[in-house]
């Protein structure tokens, strides 16, 4: 019955969006929502009469993940909430947890506008803002409140200026980022380390196994307080996406989220007609759908012994969560599919998975997670 409701709800959301917000530019979209958002948090009498009905609250999807309590599945992804307005609100919407961010160790204004932009009929958000951000200070800054509800995630990257050109420079200025994180109070529970961001201008690359050991060992001897997961890329090989798993696992990286942008102008689910009118950038939704599943069994099959996989990538429905998690995921992550099918969607998949587990005669999500994939022979290290 709930389940339903939130179909019905999301449905009106879907035609108010198609026929209204849609034509409004994105980023000032974007802008709106943020604030929008902070204001509920701040006065939470708005928002507190549907607490007892969205907040995740099932026992069956509750887990412990490194030390850490998700009472659901469902985490906002990096990108979304670059100014930490949502935390606070995020539960009330069924989230499970949420990552802030990313943040870098200096403020950056964003890639040359437009930053943002949709391909309505594709479902997929185009993205070229850069790690837009107002830097690591600001973030701790933001975090000192200490009443959230939920697992909250902080992504660091590389500032996206032209200074910071080289590996040596990338790494100390990741470096910095994260010892100003450790040396605040700041109230969060997990890194996010992004190695993946495709839309920075400076040809710094993690991906060879050589600059992605340089800057693992760099992080190991930080020694940080809280565990680190690695968000990757998608649109690498098979093989090269082995290897740099080769060499997460021998760091202390707790897992790897799967994954980041889609770059491929001819990817299939792209319409033609869309991608000819769209502007710079790559691509988040549904183009990032099938590869994001195709790693995430590749990463769980190959190091499920060894590292947490998170699914990110074309979630719409509580049936593409689902399918992430029997293919390895322990838990997902989402933006595009906020934007499409409105801000009840996480609450529909708690609701939706609950469902799909009953029916599958599982008793708690955690004897879904990879029954689709044979787990962890361990790749050869």
């Amino acid at each position: 019955m709930k389940e339903s409701l939130l179909s019905a709800i999301s449905g009106i959301y879907r035609f108010i969006a198609y026929n209204f917000v849609f034509y409004f530019d994105s980023e000032l979209t974007h802008e709106i929502a943020l604030s929008v958002g902070e204001f509920c948090s701040k006065n939470r009498w708005l928002i507190a009469p549907f607490a007892f009905w969205l907040k995740p609250r099932n026992s069956k999807l509750t887990q412990v993940i490194s030390g850490i309590t998700f009472k659901g599945p469902v985490g906002l992804a990096a990108g979304f909430d670059y100014r930490v307005n949502l935390p606070r609100l995020l539960p009330y919407l069924g989230f499970g947890s949420g990552t802030v961010g990313t943040f870098t160790d200096r403020p950056y204004e964003g890639n040359t506008r437009p930053r943002l932009g949709r391909l309505i009929k594709s479902k997929a958000l185009l993205v070229n803002k850069g790690f837009k951000n107002d830097g690591i200070d600001f973030a701790v800054r933001k975090l000192l409140i200490d009443d959230f509800e939920l697992p909250v995630g902080l992504s660091i990257g590389k500032t996206n200026i032209a200074e910071v050109c080289t590996q040596e420079l990338a790494i100390a200025d990741i470096e910095s980022a994260f010892k100003k994180a450790e040396c605040s109070p700041a109230n969060f529970n997990y890194y996010e380390l992004n190695i993946s961001c495709p839309n920075l201008n400076v040809d710094v690359s993690f991906y060879p196994p050589k600059n992605l050991e340089e800057l693992l060992s760099s992080i190991d001897n930080l020694n940080l307080s809280r565990p680190v997961f690695v968000k990757m890329p998608i649109e690498k090989s098979d093989s090269e996406i082995l290897e740099m798993l080769r060499v997460i696992v021998k760091h202390k990286i707790v897992g790897v989220i799967l994954g980041n942008l889609a770059r491929d102008r001819n990817n299939p689910a792209l319409i033609k007609e869309e991608v000819d009118k769209a502007g710079k950038g790559n691509f988040s939704g549904m183009p990032t759908q099938k590869r994001s599943d195709e790693v995430i069994k590749l990463a769980y099959e190959n190091f499920g012994e060894k590292l947490i996989v998170v699914g990110c990538g074309g979630i719409f429905t509580p049936e593409d969560a689902y399918r992430k998690i029997r293919n390895g995921a322990s838990f997902v992550q989402m933006i595009a599919g906020l934007i499409f099918n409105g801000p009840l969607l996480p609450a529909q998949i708690n609701f939706g998975l609950a469902r799909l587990l009953k029916k599958d005669g599982f008793n708690h999500i955690s004897e879904a997670i990879g029954a689709d994939t044979k787990k962890g022979k361990i790749s050869d290290l």
